[in-house]
């Protein structure tokens, strides 16, 4: 009898379970036999390999170049008076109005809402700042920037326009100091030039020698669209970032570079595309390469052995010609004339007919043509307080001196004054030599060239000359400056010898020359000149040691222009005692006062002053009395290339107290 099967054996639920659970052992047991005769490995799990992150954007940025980067960032100071100061200024400090492209001076909303005159006794003028107008570091813009202006312009010397800012007897704070008060000690109603370019009174109020040294390198805070993030003096390079803190419309680019070029460079990258836009200061042969036609440069020589010499070689295919860049050119007047400012308040020039004879023996065509490479960086200017720029300028120069030399009025003039001619030829009074202390600021060649040739001019006159050239802010501010080392004191020699260059301050990366311009010798005797060359006498004497400071007698200095013409007047040729809450003003740049013109200086400044009233009323009595002799009004040139005109949107020269980057908040970058 043959037995049943074991899953037969019980009944039930039991059986089936055994019998599920050996098919599960027979299937196991036949796939592992099975896997170990195959060749296949088992699938792998898929892991995913992460997506590398997006390219970081390009940043939004354009070069601007330019020829020099300022001696400094106070738009308020005549040592810092430049170009490229007054564009940070306009990027970076607030100011309650600002010219418009026709010069017209109009609310900026972003800073004040509204700004008016609420009474005439006294005069007073309300300003309403935007309450959302505030410092990069969020420190409101309010009415303590408008008290550390308004006290500094009316103590400081060597300032800006600081007529208007003298009249102010109070500034009154409203408004947790979003509302203020302006008192004016009479009418003045060019009150709408006041509060440009205000300053962070929170960081320099209390910084020592904060008014006229901590914005030489750097302007800690924004108010405005731009911040000036970084100045690298050493590699000539200044960024401009946009502002993030900045509540009105943001700036377009995340950057502008301000980049130092020499002339040929500059040149160069612009014929190249390297460069889109440039300004500079030009020579005679950096204006003459901007000129040059745009054509292709001639193609590669002939190769020998290509086909048809004879050879049978194959030439090699030639390059493209580079493509040259057309240049627009546009020239950019600044709001500055470079004169000759005499010292009238202490010194040898206080006497009216010193100053008269020194006049008589400069050259002025000579002076001109050296401060404008003959023409290409100025124009000259006939008048002692209108620019070229000014609507109804016309040339006011009397016939003679000082428009041309005249050694006999020369003669004449300091025979008066009490002093003789010796058998040398010197000019002397009580043996001692007149002499006549020339500053020029440092850094700038171009004005040393004409420092020097002044100093040429009154040895062979009979005059000894010191030429010096301490920085701006000191030749500008302080009543004496550094005198040269004994080493470096020229040799009171009436010889009229050649002018070398390497005479006059050379730094090829400071002032207004344009870096690397090769400056020429200067003849013996310039051209038109009228004067004789060799020598007219010997020295008998040496100098004696010259004081620890000294006084500079003759300036050669900015003078500003562009504004408003009665302050511009009074500003540089009012008396200093008497202003509005001051014991003692700091006087104006040549220490004129004259008690002929101040009464018409008082009224200009209540009733305003027109052209026409200057050449009549005060330009005689300063061609007589002579503080100052003009010489030009300072003009730039404006390069752009198609590229830069189409990210600027046509790039212009911008109003004259602003310039071409007044607009730079709405460019584009190149490839933007």
């Amino acid at each position: 009898m043959i037995p049943p099967p074991a899953e037969q054996e019980v009944d039930g639920v039991g059986r089936v379970r055994r019998t599920r659970w050996l098919l599960a052992v027979v299937f196991v047991i036949a796939g592992l036999i099975c896997g170990a005769c195959t060749n296949v490995p088992p699938p792998k799990l898929a892991v995913p390999t992460p997506s590398p992150p997006p390219p970081a954007p390009e940043p939004r940025q354009l070069v601007f170049a330019v020829d020099d980067l300022g001696q400094g960032f106070n738009p308020h100071l005549l040592s810092d008076l430049s170009p490229v100061s007054a564009a940070v200024a306009s990027l970076v400090l607030p100011s309650v109005f600002r010219p418009g492209a026709d010069g017209a001076l109009t609310l900026n909303p972003a800073v004040a809402t509204s700004a008016r005159v609420v009474s005439t006794a006294p005069f007073t003028v309300t300003y309403e700042l935007a309450l959302s107008a505030s410092w990069s570091d969020n420190t409101p813009i309010a009415a303590e920037d408008f008290v550390y202006l308004w006290e500094r312009m009316r103590r400081e010397p060597g300032v800006v326009d600081s007529a208007g800012y003298r009249l102010i007897t109070d500034v009154r704070s409203r408004a947790g100091g979003k509302a203020v008060d302006v008192v004016f000690a009479q009418r003045y109603p060019q009150w709408p030039s006041l509060f440009s370019d205000l300053l962070p009174a929170h960081l320099l109020k209390d910084a020592p020698r904060g008014w006229s040294t901590a914005l030489a390198d750097n302007i800690p805070v924004s108010g405005g669209p731009f911040q000036l993030s970084s100045v690298d003096r050493d590699r000539g390079q200044l960024v401009l970032a946009r502002n993030d803190h900045y509540w009105a419309t943001p700036a377009v680019l995340d950057s502008l570079v301000l980049r130092r070029s020499d002339p040929a460079g500059m040149v160069d990258g612009l014929r190249k595309g390297e460069l889109a836009l440039a300004q500079t200061w030009p020579d005679q042969a950096t204006l003459a390469a901007l000129r040059q036609p745009t054509s292709p440069l001639p193609g590669p020589p002939v190769v020998p052995g290509a086909p048809g010499n004879g050879q049978g070689r194959p030439a090699p295919s030639p390059p493209a010609p580079p493509v040259i860049q057309p240049i627009r050119l546009q020239p950019v007047a600044q709001p500055v004339v470079v004169q000759l400012g005499m010292r009238t308040d202490s010194g040898v020039l206080s006497d009216e007919r010193v100053r008269r004879a020194v006049a008589a023996m400069l050259n002025r065509d000579t002076l001109i043509a050296l401060g404008t490479d003959n023409g290409a960086g100025g124009v000259r200017v006939d008048s002692q307080l209108l620019a070229p720029t000014t609507p109804g300028y016309r040339p006011t120069i009397p016939a003679g001196s000082p428009g041309h030399p005249d050694p006999k009025l020369a003669e004449q003039l300091l025979t008066a004054a009490g002093y003789t001619r010796d058998a040398q030829g010197r000019w002397t009074a009580q043996g001692t030599q007149l002499q006549v202390v020339v500053g020029t600021p440092s850094g700038r060649t171009r004005l040393g060239l004409i420092a020097e040739e002044i100093r040429r001019e009154l040895v062979a006159g009979g005059i000894d000359a010191l030429v010096v050239t301490p920085s701006g802010a000191s030749l500008y501010t302080d009543p004496t400056v550094p005198a040269p080392p004994p080493s470096a004191t020229p040799e009171p020699s009436l010889v009229s010898a050649p002018v070398s260059v390497a005479a006059a301050p050379q730094n090829p990366q400071g002032g207004v020359n344009p870096p690397g311009a090769v400056n020429p010798k200067l003849p013996e005797s310039p051209p038109g000149t009228g004067q004789r060359s060799g020598p007219v006498a010997a020295t008998s004497t040496a100098p004696p040691p010259p004081p620890a400071g000294i006084r500079v007698d003759l300036e050669i200095q900015p003078r500003p222009v562009g504004g408003d013409l009665a302050t511009e007047a009074v500003s540089s040729y009012g008396c200093p005692p008497g202003m509005a809450g001051v014991d003692q003003p700091a006087r104006n740049s040549t220490g004129f006062c004259s008690p002929d013109l101040q009464p018409i200086l008082d009224a200009c400044l209540s009733g305003g002053l027109t052209a026409d009233q200057i050449a009549t009323g005060l330009e005689p009595i300063l061609w007589r009395q002579l503080p100052a002799i003009p010489l030009f009004q300072m003009v730039t040139t404006l390069a752009s290339t198609p590229d830069g005109d189409r990210a600027t949107g046509n790039i212009t020269p911008g109003p004259l107290l602003i310039g071409p980057l007044g607009n730079a908040p709405a460019w584009h970058p190149i490839n933007g």
